[in-house]
């Protein structure tokens, strides 16, 4: 095939290219708009957010399925059903296949369907993905990381005298190699607060940090054959307790352009830069994102961590990528899995996305701690507030860029009716113009209208009650909660 050279070759190889690229995933959230440009792009979902409206998403009919335990399992159950291999047979043999979660369980099965796996492989991923890996890599590329020390602890006093050293201090952050910051990082200063986590802590080699007041944020990138190119700095919102139960636990980002001055947004890309061709040499190629932490106190600036996938910050850098810069930064990552030659200038790339609208998504997990059932959730689509600032549905679409305004958003239902919620649940996702964090990291009046009253729009029921009322996808398709 003839070397692609710049972006028009690019978008003509795209838009030209007839073998399938299947994104599979319990939603289409991650990589949700890529279509526009990629129109073999299909989503294979369990969940069907947009009720058929989306004609990229396939979902199976049939929902007898095993009791899930994690992503993966969702992948691989959607991979092997029956709806879906015949879904597939429609179209053209071969193919790509994108994923967030996946194990070596998907790549076998992938393999044995004649597709390829655009993604690392999950051995690589799987290594790259432990906290104490990234310090050490972090360490290894130069890229600073929060004072901090790795070993073990069996006891509070252990874990005193493993800080000791280091110079930490007795108010200390601890990590554990692997899972979600929200649920695997743990405030310690006392200990009671030992006591609390020591289940979760002890038998594992930890990441004990010095505790800082920081500003925090997150960038993706992509780690190509050219260099690595960065994509717009996003701030994060973190611990919010009307859309999170955890502590600590991501709830959503926000992209604006003076998120950081010049100075710091250079040493910032130089820093991802570094880590980018750090891995580069470890052999992962593709979409890969950092967590940035600035210390409130001095503005020093430190890697938080490694997030080595198409991740939660995926939609909203997708977004300002291609509608501010014409081209979505996760086009890069399938032409380093499809293996294409090409030839781009990369600073040229980034200088598309230097000035953007401000952007924010929230995501809404279910905060209280009891598993209830779902009767009324609202659906997919442009929502307004009025002058009571109530909202309402006021259109259809599959698009979330067509937010217009400042009094519209963006929502996307995750879990529907007859789904199950349970303490930290997925259950949609809110795209608005403009912030909805404050500087001083609150939610705004404005986020908080929008939280309670897209929240006001899910009725579940106790699983202790008698009744469960239930509407299903039918029921409620023409009507407006």
């Amino acid at each position: 095939m003839k070397k692609l050279n710049g972006l028009t070759d690019i978008y003509k190889f795209f838009r030209t290219y007839k073998k399938p690229i299947y994104f599979v995933s319990a939603s289409p959230f991650n990589i949700l708009g890529l279509g526009q440009l990629v129109p073999t792009l299909r989503y294979i979902n369990y969940f069907d957010c947009f009720d058929g409206v989306h004609h990229r998403v396939f979902t199976p009919k049939d929902r007898i399925a095993p009791e899930f335990t994690c992503l993966e399992d969702v992948v691989n159950h959607l991979i092997k059903h029956q709806e879906t291999n015949e879904y597939m047979a429609k179209r053209e043999v071969g193919g790509h296949m994108l994923a967030v979660m996946f194990d070596q369980k998907t790549e076998q099965l992938v393999k044995d369907m004649g597709i390829n796996m655009a993604m690392p492989s999950y051995e690589l991923r799987n290594r790259l993905d432990s906290k104490i890996v990234t310090t050490q890599m972090a360490n290894e590329a130069g890229v600073a990381s929060v004072p901090n020390v790795l070993g073990h602890a069996e006891s509070y006093q252990d874990l005193l005298t493993l800080a000791k050293p280091a110079k930490l201090g007795k108010d200390l952050v601890v990590q554990t190699p692997y899972g979600d910051s929200g649920k695997t990082t743990f405030f310690i200063s006392s200990a009671k607060d030992w006591q609390q986590y020591e289940k979760l802590i002890i038998g594992q080699e930890i990441k004990v940090m010095k505790r800082i007041d920081p500003r925090c944020g997150t960038v993706e990138a992509v780690a190509t054959k050219h260099g690595t190119i960065v994509g717009p700095i996003l701030s994060e919102l973190v611990g919010h307790k009307e859309l999170t139960p955890y502590k600590g636990g991501w709830c959503g980002n926000e992209g604006f352009v003076n998120i950081l001055n010049h100075s710091a947004r250079t040493k910032l890309e130089r820093m991802v830069k570094k880590f980018g061709e750090r891995l580069y040499k470890e052999g992962y190629k593709g979409t890969f994102c950092i967590d940035y932490l600035i210390d409130k106190k001095d503005g020093r600036m430190y890697l938080g961590e490694l997030n080595p996938r198409i991740s939660g910050a995926s939609p909203i850098t997708n977004l300002l990528t291609q509608k501010y810069g014409g081209v979505p930064l996760l086009m890069f990552h399938l032409l380093e899995h499809m293996d294409i030659d090409y030839e781009i200038n990369i600073k040229d790339i980034q200088k598309r996305w230097r000035e953007y609208d401000t952007w924010s998504h929230v995501i809404f997990k279910h905060t209280g701690d009891d598993v209830r059932i779902l009767n009324q959730v609202p659906r997919s689509g442009i929502w307004k507030t009025n002058k009571n600032n109530d909202v309402e549905l006021v259109r259809r679409t599959a698009d979330w860029s067509n937010v217009s305004s400042m009094d519209e958003a963006f929502f996307l239902r995750i879990l529907g009716p007859g789904e199950y919620i349970y303490k930290g649940a997925d259950m949609g996702v809110l795209l608005v113009r403009g912030h909805m964090q404050t500087k001083g990291d609150k939610l705004t009046p404005r986020a908080k209208n929008w939280v309670a009253s897209m929240k006001a729009q899910f009725q579940s029921a106790s699983l202790e009650t008698d009744q469960h009322p239930m509407l299903n996808d039918e029921d409620i398709l023409n009507k407006i909660f």
